[in-house]
């Protein structure tokens, strides 16, 4: 991604830069007004857009977190620089379990089935609005603790600002194959292991041009 960041935040300047790239490129101006925070297992997981540094304190003292796991994975922005201080200051694990909100790699979701499994609980999961990627982990959570697909959906909501007609609608697509596939006879991370066809994901799923045009266009979606 662009930034205007380049790593230093030893200097005063750099400190500057790394706010600035965060609050108007990475747009966390935005998400000083809407946290777009949610429980998703009380004591277990929770889930959050791109918290800033102060928010990410409010919430670990909130929710006794002691993990992050961090959807977008390592980037340049400011946002991440701050976001890894702060978490090495309040003493929480911070994971990265990187996953697309196009068609996710299967290595990736395994990789996540993985975090999800091990993660020290209570974790936050975020991604960078808090609609997409952490609505999938949210449900890839739920799958994991032996809920029904169709449970597992609800997280990928509008209430959080997800768009089922968009391209990230894949990720619905994802979790409702695996329910029609597999579900009852395989764990979700087996179904991904031996039988998660991304091609065919691709290929059959069709998102509408309007929702698209807002989640790609008028608000940014990664």
């Amino acid at each position: 991604m662009d930034s205007l960041f380049h790593g230093d935040l030893t200097s005063r300047s750099g400190r500057w830069l790394a706010w600035i790239d965060s609050l108007l490129v990475d747009h966390a101006v935005l998400r000083l007004v809407w946290g777009n925070e949610g429980v998703v297992i009380p004591g277990r997981l929770y889930r959050a857009n791109h918290p800033t540094p102060g928010r990410l304190a409010r919430l670990a003292r909130r929710w006794r977190l002691r993990s992050v796991i961090n959807l977008r994975g390592a980037t340049t922005s400011g946002s991440d620089a701050l976001a890894r201080e702060a978490a090495a200051r309040l003493g929480l694990v911070f994971i990265d379990a990187p996953v697309a909100s196009r068609t996710p790699r299967r290595e990736d979701v395994l990789f996540l089935c993985e975090a999800l499994r091990t993660m020290p609980e209570p974790a936050l999961v975020h991604c960078k609005s808090g609609a997409d990627r952490a609505g999938f982990a949210a449900a890839v959570f739920l799958l994991l603790q032996g809920a029904p697909s169709a449970v597992a959906l609800t997280q990928l909501s509008w209430r959080h600002g997800h768009l089922r007609g968009s391209r990230t609608g894949i990720l619905d697509a994802l979790i409702r194959r695996y329910g029609a596939e597999a579900e009852g006879r395989l764990s979700f991370p087996d179904w991904v292991r031996a039988e998660y066809d991304e091609a065919a994901l691709r290929r059959d799923f069709a998102p509408r041009g309007l929702a698209s045009f807002i989640a790609d266009r008028l608000l940014g979606r990664e």
